[in-house]
C-alpha cells in the first residue's frame, strides 16, 4: 500500500485514530551544520488546531535547535510507526514557556499517554504548527 497524503487540519478517522493510540515517536529536528537530529518522543496532535505538542526539558538538544531557527520557526517532522503502519506530521515549531500552554501539553500528554509527567521546573511545549501530513495505514 502506498503512502498517502494527509490534511493535517482533517484527517480521516482511521488516520486520526492512529494518533490516539500509545505509540513511541520521533522528532526531527536540524543541527546547526544541517544535519538530522532524531530522538523519541511523546506527541499530542491536535489537527482542530493545525498544532502537535511535544513536551521537552528547555536545556535539551531539540529545544536548542528550534530556537536557533529563530523567530520564523524550525522545520521539523514527529513520526510514529506501529508494523506497517506510519504517519508523520510536519511543520514549523516554535518552543512555547507560557505556563498555560505548557499545562495544556501536559494534560493532553496524559490523556494519550496515561500518566501524568512529573513535575520539572524546566519543562517548555514544542508547538508545530502543521504544514503537512502523510501516511500509510
Amino acid at each position: 500500500m502506498a503512502a498517502y497524503p494527509v490534511d493535517p487540519r482533517d484527517p480521516d478517522a482511521a488516520y486520526l485514530s492512529f494518533w490516539r493510540e500509545h505509540h513511541l515517536c520521533t522528532l526531527s529536528t536540524l543541527r546547526p551544520d544541517g544535519s538530522p537530529h532524531v530522538v523519541p518522543v511523546g506527541v499530542t496532535y491536535a489537527p482542530e488546531e493545525g498544532l502537535a505538542r511535544v513536551i521537552a526539558n528547555k536545556a535539551s538538544a531539540k529545544v536548542a535547535h528550534i530556537q536557533a531557527a529563530g523567530s520564523a520557526g524550525a522545520r521539523v517532522a514527529v513520526c510514529q510507526v506501529d508494523r506497517r503502519r506510519w504517519a508523520t506530521l510536519e511543520g514549523l515549531a516554535a518552543v512555547v514557556t507560557d505556563p498555560e500552554r505548557v499545562a495544556e501539553a501536559e494534560r493532553r500528554y496524559a490523556e494519550r499517554y496515561g500518566r501524568v509527567p512529573s513535575p520539572s521546573p524546566a519543562r517548555v511545549v514544542i508547538e508545530i504548527e502543521l504544514t503537512s501530513a502523510m501516511g500509510r495505514g
